[in-house]
C-alpha cells in the first residue's frame, strides 16, 4: 500500500514551511518573512499516530500573471495537487480572508472533500476564534493552528490522517 501525499498550499507568508516543518519535526523548509523564498516543492516523510505520508511543501500562491516566478510557483503548486490525496490550505488568522485565499479556495472548491483548512498564526487562545471567518471559503471547518508554538496541530493532522 502506498503512502497518502500531503500537499500545504496557501498565499505568501502564511506559514506553510513553518507548519511543514512543525509536521515533520525539523527544519527541512527555509522559513523566512520574505514572501517568494520557496518556489520549487519541496517533500519530506511525515508520521502522525502510526499513518506515514509524504508531505509536499510549496510556494505561495500569486496571481501576478506578468512575472516568471510567479508563474512557476503556481505550475508547481499545480503540480503539487495533482499529486496530493490530501490538500492543507493554509491561511493567516491574522490577516482574515485575503483575495489569495478566495482565488485558491476557488481553485480547491471541487475537491473540498480532500481539502483541510489550516488558519494558521492562532498563537493565542484569544485569536482562535478568528479562524471562522475562512468558513466563507466555502471549504469546510477550518482548524486553528499556530504552526510556530504547536498549538492546534495535532487535531489538524487527526484530520489530515482520518
Amino acid at each position: 500500500m502506498r503512502s497518502a501525499t500531503v500537499a500545504i498550499v496557501g498565499r505568501p507568508n502564511v506559514g506553510k514551511s513553518t507548519l511543514f516543518n512543525r509536521i515533520v519535526g525539523g527544519r527541512q523548509a527555509i522559513v523566512d518573512d520574505r514572501p517568494g523564498v520557496t518556489r520549487d516543492r519541496n517533500f519530506a516523510a511525515a508520521d502522525w499516530a502510526g499513518h506515514r505520508f509524504w508531505l509536499i511543501d510549496t510556494g505561495g500562491w500569486s496571481s501576478v500573471d506578468d512575472d516568471p516566478i510567479h508563474a512557476g510557483i503556481r505550475k508547481q503548486i499545480t503540480i503539487a495537487l495533482a499529486e496530493a490525496d490530501v490538500v492543507v490550505l493554509v491561511v493567516d488568522v491574522k490577516d482574515g480572508v485575503h483575495p489569495a485565499d478566495r482565488e485558491v479556495a476557488d481553485l480547491l472548491r471541487p475537491q473540498r472533500d480532500r481539502v483541510v483548512v489550516a488558519a494558521n498564526k492562532a498563537d493565542e487562545p484569544a485569536r482562535e476564534t478568528g479562524h471562522y471567518e475562512f468558513h466563507s471559503l466555502g471549504l469546510g471547518d477550518p482548524q486553528a493552528v499556530s504552526a510556530a508554538t504547536g498549538r492546534g496541530s495535532g487535531d489538524l493532522l487527526d484530520r489530515i490522517v482520518a
